[in-house]
């Protein structure tokens, strides 16, 4: 089952992997760094369009951001 509390650990653990700021993710999507440190917190959770933006910039699938997969992989 979903939770954004997982989406929250998968997205903070991309973005300490990938050591950048939380306002650099925020500007790759266009969204301010409070609303991403939200998201890492599992408080708020990302709309659809923003997901998928997550999901490319981190070059992961949607599934994994969700918890749903342990597979970082794209099906491409």
């Amino acid at each position: 089952m979903f939770s954004k509390e997982i989406l929250g650990k998968n997205l903070k653990k991309l973005r300490e992997e990938h050591k950048i700021s939380q306002t650099v993710v925020g500007e790759a999507v266009g969204r301010q760094k409070t609303i991403v440190s939200r998201w890492e917190n599992g408080t708020r959770f990302p709309e659809a369009e923003t997901l998928a933006e997550l999901a490319e910039f981190y070059d992961v699938s949607v599934d994994y951001l969700l918890g749903r997969t342990e597979k970082r992989e794209i099906n491409k």
